[in-house]
C-alpha cells in the first residue's frame, strides 16, 4: 500500500494523462502483485478465519479497487469524500432546524459550494461575497464561470493581467 501511495505522490502535480500513464506503468503491476499475494494467503487460511474474510472482501471489491488505474482523474481513495461527509454528519443536528424544504435545499447548495471552495483552495467567504454581489446582474449563460474552480482560474488570470499592467517600481 505504501508503494501505491508513493506512486500517487509522484503523480500529484501531473496532468490527468500523465498520472494515468504513471499508474498503468507502476501501480497496475503493484496491484497485480497484491492480488497474487491475497490469493496465496487465501489458500493458506481457513475459510472462516477473520483474515480470510477480509481477503475475500478485498477480492470481491477488486474491480472497484482498481478503478483509479483506468482514469487519471479518479483518486486512489475516497478520503476527500469521507471528510466532506463527516462535515455533513457533524452538521446534521443543526440541519434539523432549516425551517422547511426550501431552507433545506438552500442549506445543501451552500454546503456543496463551500465544500467545493475548500477542495479548490478558494476562500468560501470571498467567493460567496463576490458571487452574491454579481449574481443579480449575471446572465444565465455566464453562470458556469462562477463555479468555484472556474472562478479561481478567472481570478488568477485577472490578478496576472493586473500585475503585468501595473507600472514597474523604479
Amino acid at each position: 500500500m505504501r508503494a501505491l501511495y508513493a506512486v500517487e505522490r509522484q503523480g500529484k502535480d501531473a496532468s490527468i494523462a500523465e498520472r494515468l500513464k504513471l499508474r498503468r506503468e507502476q501501480s497496475a503491476p503493484l496491484l497485480a502483485e497484491l492480488q497474487d499475494r491475497l490469493l496465496q494467503w487465501k489458500q493458506e487460511l481457513l475459510p472462516k478465519h477473520p483474515m480470510a474474510e477480509a481477503i475475500n472482501y478485498a477480492l470481491g471489491q477488486w474491480n472497484e479497487l482498481n478503478v483509479f488505474c483506468s482514469d487519471g482523474a479518479v483518486p486512489i481513495d475516497n478520503n476527500v469524500s469521507e471528510r466532506e461527509m463527516k462535515r455533513v454528519v457533524l452538521n446534521r443536528k443543526n440541519s434539523l432546524f432549516v425551517g422547511n424544504a426550501r431552507g433545506g435545499r438552500t442549506a445543501a447548495i451552500l454546503a456543496s459550494l463551500t465544500s467545493t471552495c475548500r477542495r479548490h483552495d478558494v476562500d468560501p467567504q470571498l467567493y460567496l461575497t463576490q458571487l452574491l454581489i454579481n449574481l443579480p446582474t449575471l446572465p444565465i449563460s455566464k453562470l458556469p464561470q462562477w463555479l468555484p474552480d472556474q472562478w479561481k482560474q478567472l481570478q488568477a488570470a485577472r490578478m496576472a493581467s493586473l500585475q503585468s499592467a501595473a507600472p514597474s517600481p523604479r
